[in-house]
């Protein structure tokens, strides 16, 4: 869907003439594909009335902005359109899509298939479970297990249910709120999802009273944009767009704006840091 057209005042174009596939084809048509998930809150989510919303989708209406004004565009035509988790980097590979704004975690195994920007976020897997559960995997056993399909949540609770010997009914499903719908409906035991998601759907889905968040995780994950695979020039325009939000303290004002009040994590605050520097 057509969402908006950016329009800014032209300024000198920086750094040195930048030339590849999608950059020449972007300055051509003055316009951009943005991918972003429906499901991710606060990360990456589509409102009621179909508009992306979100942090990673915040980030990449900046990153659209350091553009259109890198190469003096008066007009930039931006598309976001919604991916699954299952086509998200299929998208990104066939050219669907120049950039991938979801909530992605950036794998080697992915990277076979895409490239991806330096980090935006960090995450990590943790479970959300009725009040009278423990918490320990090896309570767990013989329960059903809830978690989103085609997601490293997936691979994360598989290896870790596999590593603690424990067996349980792994049940996956197409979209978080259906998952949230039956953990609440007594239809599985747990819900396994990235920390971020399953803080805000614990408050939004008034859940506080019957289920208890565990503050323990059980991966680390570092997400980033998804691009074309081995279009360096275009990574390097969008590192630097990244690394320009990173040092005037966007990329810190727009995570108070996603999760107003919630203080970044370690891993995040070190991103603040050792993003590359500019030059």
């Amino acid at each position: 869907m057509r969402l908006f057209t950016l329009a800014f005042a032209a300024t000198a174009l920086i750094g040195s003439v930048v030339s590849a596939q999608t950059i020449e084809r972007l300055k051509e048509t003055n316009h951009l594909t943005f991918g972003y998930r429906t499901d991710a809150a606060p990360l990456s989510y589509q409102t009621t009335d179909g508009n992306p919303a979100g942090y990673s989708p915040a980030i990449c209406n900046e990153i659209a902005q350091y553009i259109a004004n890198t190469f003096e565009m008066k007009n930039l035509d931006v598309d976001f359109v919604a991916v699954d988790s299952k086509d998200r980097f299929d998208k990104v590979a066939n050219g669907e899509i120049d950039l991938l704004c979801g909530a992605a975690t950036i794998t080697l195994s992915r990277r076979e298939k895409v490239d991806f920007s330096i980090p935006t976020y960090v995450d990590g897997t943790s479970v959300l479970l009725p009040k009278s559960a423990t918490g320990h995997l090896s309570d767990l056993a013989g329960k059903k297990i809830g978690m989103r399909s085609a997601t490293t949540t997936e691979q994360a609770v598989l290896n870790s249910f596999g590593a603690a010997s424990v067996e349980a009914d792994m049940v996956r499903f197409n979209t978080h709120p259906d998952g949230f719908k039956a953990l609440q409906n007594g239809e599985i035991d747990a819900y396994f999802a990235d920390q971020s998601i399953l803080l805000v759907n614990y408050f939004e889905r008034d859940m506080v009273n019957d289920f208890k968040l565990m503050d323990e995780i059980l991966t680390i994950e570092k997400h980033g944009f998804a691009l074309a695979k081995g279009d360096s020039d275009f990574r390097l325009l969008i590192d630097s767009a990244l690394s320009e939000l990173y040092a005037a303290g966007t990329m810190q004002k727009l995570f108070q704006a996603v999760l107003p009040g919630a203080t970044p994590g370690a891993g995040l605050q070190a991103m603040y840091v050792i993003a590359p520097t500019l030059p």
